[in-house]
């Protein structure tokens, strides 16, 4: 049996394959969403359509409807969601399950029926089971329970790859389905009730810093592990996918690099100029225990690979957020 190599392939030309052509993206104005519509942007796309929450609430179908028929799109990328941390994903369950098992199956179901060539769905690294061998291969995904705090997120989400295989089989419906990683960089959510784990730590150390605090409180243990992926990477993966990918396997979007909570901490606090304590409360829960993608079939499906080095894409986070709050860097 061959295997085919991304060296093999000959990929569409990108201002070609944009040209003129009607693309929605859900989501297109957060933190994810506004790096992709950039990159669509610079590749020639100049009919793109970025539905705001307000205008249209996607977990109505009548909506969607209204939504697909006034903008009529030949792609949709699916980036609309309801996101947050551990403390949001356990206090909002039902939320975070309902909003985003509406959102998708009802926008893939009616980008079907009214005409849409391509639907790309983006999924999220919480669908893995809880204990998936390190890295994680798209073949795991299947092999167990995602971890308990992120479970209805992760399997709201899930449901999207079932209903995109089940589409592309019984009706050759063009959609494909990828499972970033943790994202991080600018844009990003710094609110420390809602936040993922690389902002909150940017703001626990920085404004710890500018008070004098001798103290930092982080939740855990700090043993668990994570893997990041800097978002205008992610966006570059997206768009590739879009462009050059066409099968119904899902597809993981990652670093490939694994770092353990407990670094993570000690280098933000380095890069922040935060000396104090990181205290560590173990009656908080982990999370998954060890999170690192195996991004192999990326590159050879589609051809992209992670650029930006972790250290570097956090130093920009960080000035991202000292500018954000008015601080000068030091």
């Amino acid at each position: 049996m061959l295997t085919m190599r991304a060296e093999d392939l000959t990929w569409p030309n990108s201002k070609e394959f944009w040209r003129n052509k009607p693309v929605m993206v859900t989501g297109g104005h957060g933190f994810l969403g506004s790096y992709v519509v950039e990159l669509l942007q610079q590749r020639g796309a100049t009919n793109i359509s970025t539905p705001r929450s307000k205008e249209y609430d996607l977990r109505d179908f009548n909506q969607i409807r209204k939504l697909l028929a006034d903008n009529k799109p030949e792609i949709v990328i699916h980036l609309a969601a309801r996101v947050g941390g551990i403390e949001a994903n356990r206090t909002h369950p039902a939320e975070f399950f309902y909003d985003n098992l509406m959102m998708g199956t009802q926008l893939l179901h009616e980008s079907w029926r009214s005409g849409v060539k391509k639907f790309v769905a983006v999924g999220t690294v919480c669908a893995y089971p809880k204990f998936t061998p390190v890295p994680f291969l798209e073949e795991n995904l299947w092999d167990g329970y995602p971890e308990e705090t992120n479970a209805p997120y992760g399997l709201a989400k899930k449901m999207l790859l079932v209903q995109s295989q089940a589409y592309r089989n019984q009706y050759g419906f063009s959609c494909i389905f990828l499972l970033p990683v943790n994202l991080y960089g600018p844009r990003d959510n710094f609110d420390l009730q809602s936040s993922h784990v690389i902002p909150a730590l940017i703001r626990k150390c920085v404004e710890a810093r500018k008070r004098g605090e001798e103290k930092i409180v982080i939740w855990g243990t700090g043993k668990p592990t994570r893997e990041f992926l800097y978002v205008a990477d992610a966006a570059d993966g997206i768009i590739l996918a879009t462009e050059r990918y066409d099968q119904s396997n899902p597809v993981n979007l990652g670093s490939g690099e694994e770092i353990s909570i407990k670094e993570l901490a000690g280098l933000i606090a380095k890069l922040t100029g935060f000396y104090g304590k990181l205290a560590w409360d173990t009656t908080k829960p982990d999370g998954q225990p060890r999170r690192c993608l195996d991004t192999t079939k990326a590159e050879k499906l589609f051809g992209f690979k992670a650029k930006t080095p972790f250290e570097e894409g956090l130093k920009k986070t960080i000035d991202y957020y000292r500018l954000l709050i008015g601080q000068r860097a030091f």
